[in-house]
């Protein structure tokens, strides 16, 4: 009884966390529209590595990693980087509680079919019926069967080359778990991120403070404390006590913070079409984390 007590706890940290993550997608969606994609994604990350100093002290986080860790963790930080200017360009041109769900429900399909393509993951009958599913649920929330190759446009391009850098970023931190603390791994993605940021936001006058307007700095704050450091080390530290199987079921909460606050702020509609495709991206992560005959073949590190 005592466990359970204490496990509910971490169950109620992680949906904290998930929520929190939901709502940044309608607060990035307020960044950019009171700045631009590159002062926005600049100050996201820099607010969040600096915030998360004090956190991995507390923590007490070994700040150590052997070679291949750290090309891990530099790998990800330009991939962070790169998602985090494709998640503000989304959302200057699309809907953020679209955009939440779509890169949520389809990152997690596409991990696994690159887990299985990159690292020679075994799969069983049941997960190939799960990919199915999840891959069906992903034409669906790109509206492939009412309009075709429309989600090519800019309201969802950048959703979907989201989607795929996410997906990339997971494989490697799924590669660098081993090898690094996954605070001092999330320090450094941070800073990697916001330094190479920085590049792309310096013809904007990033800290020309006085030019960016109240709303822009409330969200920043936001997004850049609660959904960045607070969320993230929630997320840590919940996981490592209800389990990784049970973790992924989770991330299916983000939508839900990212659809109900679009529809609040920004009075989005949410389609069935979104509904349909998230549900069945869900149903497919239960199934495809419902065996145990999931493990690794051995084959050849790719680094």
């Amino acid at each position: 009884m005592h466990k359970q007590e204490n496990k509910t706890k971490y169950f109620i940290g992680m949906l904290v966390a998930m929520l929190i993550w939901g709502v940044a997608w309608t607060s990035g969606k307020a960044m950019a529209e009171h700045s631009n994609p590159q002062l926005a994604a600049f100050w996201r990350y820099f607010i969040s590595f600096i915030t998360i100093l004090p956190v991995i002290y507390f923590m007490k986080t070994p700040l150590k990693a052997d070679r291949i860790g750290w090309i891990y963790m530099l790998a990800a930080g330009l991939l962070v980087a790169l998602f985090n200017y494709l998640f503000f360009a989304g959302l200057t041109h699309g809907q953020a509680g679209y955009g939440g769900t779509m890169v949520t429900s389809i990152a997690p399909i596409l991990t696994y079919i690159m887990s299985i393509v990159l690292l020679g993951t075994k799969v069983t009958t049941r997960q190939i019926v799960a990919l199915s599913i999840g891959m069906f649920g992903a034409m669906i929330l790109l509206r492939i069967p009412t309009e075709g190759f429309g989600f090519l446009n800019l309201d969802s391009s950048y959703f979907l080359e989201a989607a795929v850098v996410w997906a990339s970023v997971t494989i490697l931190a799924q590669k660098a778990s081993k090898r690094v603390d996954p605070m001092m791994y999330t320090l450094v993605v941070f800073g990697v991120a916001a330094f190479m940021n920085i590049w792309f936001a310096l013809p904007f006058e990033p800290f020309n403070l006085q030019a960016l307007d109240a709303i822009f700095w409330w969200n920043a704050l936001f997004i850049g404390v609660m959904a960045g450091t607070f969320s993230t080390a929630l997320f840590f530290i919940s996981a490592s006590k209800i389990g990784a199987h049970q973790t992924g079921v989770f991330l299916f909460i983000v939508p839900v913070g990212a659809i109900i606050s679009s529809w609040f702020f920004y009075d989005e509609t949410i389609l069935l079409s979104t509904v349909m495709g998230c549900t069945m991206s869900f149903v497919a992560v239960m199934l495809f984390n419902s065996t145990r005959t999931f493990r690794l073949k051995k084959a050849k590190p790719i680094l």
